[in-house]
């Protein structure tokens, strides 16, 4: 059960980088900030991966053919992903988007057991449930925050989509990579897809949008933060993965919506009603029967 706590690291990583990637927006744009978290990314999860081969002498990868589908569907999948959560953020307010996302849970546990035959407890199913029936009262237009929110609600769903697809295709990845060192093969994991989102995004980029790769190097400090964070909330999620289903994994993950809910509140002077606090209490009732399951 070590992969709980690795898990709740890996969610407050992962507000922190997306607050400091929604300040990008303005200049870079959504695909400009999506960047900044693969790019600047990708030298500390370089550096991971470098200490994980240190102390995982025995680890053979096997770059098969598996591997390379799985690896290379999740990657896409997930630059789609965090280019709409981006969006619904921006659209939705920060606390709300980052919810609407969150629907990448019940869709996690769904693929999980249909592709990859990840078997689930009755628990962690009711887990399930109640954080789903959570999330219908957050993707609830009327109380988002932010100036365009039903647009923003479409951009949220899209990227819990992308994001339960991203998770189960990883898995599959790091369990065709290397089954039996799975904290290397996690971090192997990483690093690559990282590689692949870098290059694609920078190649879209130059092409069509030369002005945005200018903004994210001018913020390369800023960046530089953003990447970090990204790189130890990235690693957390694939480690995770390593060694739990994808339903399991996101239902911890939505620890996630009290710590957006502050840094919402706090930084951006956001407010959530009562219908979206008494919706996180129930998330987090069935945060724990899923982790339990």
């Amino acid at each position: 059960m070590f992969w709980i706590p690795i898990t709740v690291g890996a969610a407050a990583f992962q507000v922190a980088r997306n607050a400091l990637q929604r300040s990008l927006l303005g200049d870079a744009g959504p695909w400009g900030a999506t960047l900044v978290r693969f790019l600047f990314g990708l030298p500390f999860s370089a550096a991971l991966w470098a200490l994980a081969a240190l102390l995982t002498p025995g680890a053979h990868p096997k770059f098969g053919a598996e591997f390379w589908w799985a690896a290379g569907t999740g990657a896409l999948s997930q630059v789609l992903a965090a280019a709409a959560l981006l969006v619904a953020m921006r659209r939705a307010g920060f606390a709300v988007g980052t919810a609407l996302q969150q629907s990448s849970l019940p869709l996690s546990a769904v693929m999980g057991l249909v592709v990859f035959h990840d078997r689930l407890g009755l628990a962690a199913w009711l887990g399930v449930g109640m954080t789903t029936a959570a999330l219908a009262v957050l993707t609830w237009p009327k109380g988002a925050a932010g100036p365009q929110p039903v647009s923003g609600a479409a951009f949220g769903l899209i990227s819990g989509l992308c994001f339960g697809f991203s998770l189960n295709a990883f898995r599959h990845a790091e369990l065709a990579l290397d089954p039996d060192h799975r904290f290397f093969s996690a971090i192997a994991c990483v690093t690559i897809a990282q590689a692949a989102q870098s290059a694609f995004l920078t190649g879209f980029l130059a092409w069509r949008s030369p002005g945005a790769l200018a903004a994210v190097a001018a913020s390369w400090r800023q960046s530089l933060g953003a990447g970090l964070c990204g790189a130890f909330a990235s690693a957390g999620w694939f480690t995770a993965l390593a060694f739990s289903p994808a339903g399991p994994v996101r239902a911890v993950g939505m620890v996630e919506m009290p710590i957006a809910a502050v840094a919402g509140r706090r930084i951006f002077a956001e407010r959530l009603n009562l219908w979206q606090w008494a919706a996180g209490v129930l998330a987090s009732i069935g945060v724990v029967l899923a982790a339990l399951g």
